[in-house]
């Protein structure tokens, strides 16, 4: 089975952002794989290991990005492809989607998996835009897959409001994957040193036929204004035995801090 992943660097959750001019973020340097996009390359590379077949991870971005290919590889990815975007102005989620559909559409696929979302803009936009792009079915918030190899057929367990989904879909397919579909494997020292020898395909916005100045025009979505949202600081007073009072902690943590 050939399984495209589509994986995007973000700024790790403790790196220090400030809003600066109105509409420019100011992050640290301290970036890393999407969290839900790392469920992605897990499950790429499980279904890899059950049927066979070949697992290929896109990202569009800067060349900083190669760091969460690399990411990918080490996990057990077998190819990696940057789309380069150092010259392209700012870019909401139908350019990404259709920059990343124009690098796909050439290339056999039987299944293409995304995070449900990017956990620095958190639209979950990408996904749909992109099957939608290449004419394929869309699930989203999937929690579980299962290979039908003989029917070519998917069984994929999906969330939804009332609880859980079940869907039988043939391939080719889009999912996009939610927290619960799987536990991401730590890369081996192994992978990571066969991860900095790999060779990365890079592709330039131009190469797709798309001019960096005409993706302004074809922006659905501008950035007015940004802001940081006050916050209180509450102080909350936990009481009981000390054991009474360390279980009421970790649900406090789970639930309202969500640390945990």
């Amino acid at each position: 089975m050939d399984i495209l992943v589509c994986i995007k660097r973000v700024p790790d959750s403790e790196a220090q952002i400030e809003v600066k001019e109105g509409n420019v973020l100011k992050i640290e340097e301290r970036y890393t794989i999407n969290f839900f996009d790392n469920l992605a390359v897990e499950e790429a590379i499980r279904i890899k290991e059950k049927v066979g077949g070949k697992v290929t991870v896109f990202t569009f971005g800067s060349s900083s990005s190669i760091e969460v290919l690399r990411s990918a590889l080490a996990m057990g990815a077998d190819e990696a492809i940057l789309i380069e975007d150092e010259n392209v102005p700012y870019k909401d989620e139908f350019v990404t989607a259709r920059i990343l559909s124009k690098a796909i559409k050439d290339i056999p696929f039987d299944l293409i998996l995304c995070g449900r979302e990017a956990f620095d803009t958190s639209s979950g936009l990408v996904g749909p835009f992109l099957g939608k792009m290449l004419g394929i079915p869309v699930i989203t918030m999937v929690t579980k897959v299962e290979v039908k190899p003989e029917e070519r057929q998917l069984e994929v367990e999906r969330e939804i409001e009332e609880g859980k989904e079940l869907l039988r879909v043939n391939v080719p397919v889009l999912l996009t994957t939610q927290k619960g579909l799987n536990e991401p494997r730590v890369p081996t020292v192994m992978g990571l040193l066969k991860a900095m020898k790999a060779p990365i395909k890079r592709i330039k916005v131009e190469d797709l036929g798309i001019k960096p100045d005409s993706i302004v025009e074809e922006t659905k979505v501008e950035i007015s204004k940004l802001w940081e949202e006050k916050k209180k600081r509450r102080i909350r007073w936990i009481k009981g035995t000390p054991e009474e009072m360390v279980k009421e902690l970790i649900e406090l943590l789970k639930s309202e801090a969500r640390v945990l």
